[in-house]
C-alpha cells in the first residue's frame, strides 16, 4: 500500500467542516484507495466503530439499488434519524453512477445525486465523502451543483516520492522509469515493459479519450485526438488555440477552426489529463491572455500517447517539476520578462514563478548546463529580475546543490523531488 499522507492530512483537515467533500482526480490515479482504504483504516485507527462508517461503492453490484439518489437518501436518513447522539461518516465511491429520477412523492420532479447530497449535508452527526470520475464529476459540476459548499480534494498520480517509497533502490534508476513510465500507481505493481506500456496506452485509448468524447458528444473524434497527439508532442512549448489550429489545418489539409480547438482543449483540462499553465510578466505584473504551456497530469501517460518515440528528458524533466509544486499546492505560473539590449527588446523566458501565499521563488529547469551559452541562456532571464526573491536552478547534472556567485541556488532534480532541498 502506497502511502498518499499528502492527500489523507488534506481529508482529515477537512472532516467535519460543514461541506461535502469532493475527492476528484483522473481516473486511476488512486481516489478510491484513499479514501475507502487509508481514510477508512485512519477513522478505524481513531477509535471510530465500523458500524457508524458508513461505505456505498457504487460500482459493485451489490450497491446498484443505491444508483438511485431517493433510495441512497432514504438509506442514510433512516441510518442517522435513528442515532442522533451518534457520529457517522458516509464514504461513496463512484458517484458518476446514481442517475437523474423522479420524486412522485414530491412534486413529480427531477432530482440527482447532488440534490440529495445537499439534502444529506444538513445532518450534523453525518459527514460525507464522495469520489467521482473526472469524466462525470469535473470541478465545474461541484462548484455549481453543490451550491459552493463542498470541499474539493484534488488528488494526482503519484508523486515521484511517493512511486520511490514503493519501489525502492537506486534513486536515478527509479527516476528513470519514472520519466519513462509515469505515476499511474498501478505503474507499480507492472515489471514487465511491454505490460507497462499496453497498461498505459489502454487506459488513455479506452478509459481518457472515449470518456471525454462520451461526455462531452464530441462530434469530431479525428480532431481530438490530434489535438492531443500535439500538446504531447509539444509539452515545455508556448502555443495556443490558434497555433494548434493552423498546425493541424497545414497537417491535415483541411480547415480547423481554433474555435474548436479552444472547445476541446477545455474538455481535456476538464478530464485533468491536461493543465495549463499562464504566461506571467513579471516587470508588467499582468498576464498574457496566450500564448500559454499545457503539460500532461502524468508524463507516462504523455509518452504512451506518442509511443515512446519523442523521449525529451529536458521537456520532461520540465513537465514533472511542474506537476510536483502543483501538488505541493503552489501557483504556478510561467515567467516573461522583456529585456533591453542595442535598443532592442528581447523577450526572455523564466520556467515557473512560483507563488505561496506571499512568497515567491523563480524556477529554472535545466537538463544540463554543459556550455558556457546554455548557462548564459538559463540564467540570464533570472539575472534581469533584479529583484531579492529566490532564485532557482534544478539540474540533473550535479552532484550536490550550491549557491553560486550571483546568489542562485543550483538544486539536483532527485534531491528536489525527493523534498530534501526547501525552495523558500
Amino acid at each position: 500500500m502506497i502511502k498518499r499522507d499528502l492527500y489523507l492530512r488534506r481529508i482529515i483537515s477537512n472532516m467535519w467542516n460543514g461541506e461535502i467533500k469532493v475527492i476528484t482526480g483522473i481516473r486511476r490515479c488512486g481516489k478510491s484507495v484513499l479514501l475507502f482504504e487509508l481514510f477508512y483504516k485512519y477513522l478505524l485507527q481513531k477509535n471510530i466503530a465500523d458500524e457508524n462508517i458508513i461505505k456505498i461503492a457504487l460500482d459493485q453490484r451489490r450497491y446498484y439499488k443505491f444508483r438511485d439518489p431517493i433510495v441512497l437518501c432514504d438509506y442514510i436518513e433512516e441510518f442517522v434519524e435513528k442515532n442522533k447522539n451518534q457520529k457517522f461518516y458516509l464514504l461513496i465511491d463512484e458517484v458518476q453512477f446514481t442517475k437523474k429520477v423522479i420524486d412522485k412523492k414530491n412534486g413529480d420532479v427531477e432530482v440527482s445525486i447532488y440534490d440529495m447530497l445537499n439534502e444529506l449535508k444538513a445532518y450534523k452527526n453525518l459527514d460525507v465523502y464522495v469520489t467521482g470520475s473526472n469524466s462525470k464529476m469535473l470541478s465545474k459540476d461541484i462548484a455549481t451543483e453543490f451550491r459552493g459548499r463542498a470541499t474539493q480534494i484534488h488528488v494526482q498520480p503519484l508523486s515521484f516520492a511517493e512511486f520511490y517509497s514503493a519501489v525502492g533502490g537506486d534513486k536515478r534508476d527509479a527516476l528513470d522509469q519514472y520519466m519513462l513510465y509515469g505515476g499511474m500507481p498501478r505503474i507499480v505493481d507492472i515489471h514487465d515493459v511491454t505490460d507497462k506500456k499496453n497498461y498505459l496506452k489502454n487506459l488513455y485509448e479506452e478509459l481518457y479519450v472515449k470518456d471525454i468524447i462520451e461526455r462531452n458528444k464530441l462530434e469530431r473524434p479525428d480532431i481530438l485526438n490530434a489535438i492531443l497527439d500535439f500538446t504531447a508532442s509539444q509539452i515545455g512549448s508556448l502555443t495556443n488555440p490558434t497555433n494548434i489550429a493552423n498546425a493541424l489545418t497545414s497537417l491535415r489539409r483541411e480547415n480547423v477552426n481554433s474555435t474548436l480547438v479552444s472547445k476541446y482543449l477545455d474538455h481535456v483540462m476538464d478530464a485533468f489529463l491536461l493543465s495549463l499553465a499562464k504566461r506571467y510578466d513579471i516587470k508588467g505584473k499582468t498576464y498574457f491572455n496566450y500564448p500559454n504551456k499545457y503539460y500532461y497530469t502524468d508524463i507516462g501517460l504523455r509518452n504512451a500517447r506518442l509511443h515512446y518515440r519523442q523521449y525529451d528528458p529536458g521537456h520532461i524533466m520540465e513537465n514533472i517539476i511542474y506537476n510536483e509544486l502543483i501538488v505541493r499546492g503552489y501557483s504556478v505560473d510561467v515567467g516573461q520578462i522583456t529585456e533591453r539590449k542595442n535598443n532592442e527588446k528581447i523577450s526572455r523566458e523564466i520556467d515557473f514563478v512560483v507563488n505561496n501565499g506571499d512568497r515567491r521563488v523563480y524556477i529554472q529547469s535545466a537538463y544540463q548546463m554543459n556550455t558556457e551559452q546554455k548557462e548564459n541562456s538559463e540564467l540570464r532571464s533570472l539575472a534581469i529580475t533584479k529583484d531579492f526573491f529566490k532564485k532557482v536552478v534544478i539540474r540533473m547534472d550535479i552532484p550536490h546543490n550550491f549557491y553560486d556567485d550571483n546568489g542562485f541556488f543550483h538544486c539536483n532534480l532527485i534531491d528536489f523531488l525527493l523534498g530534501e532541498v526547501e525552495l523558500w
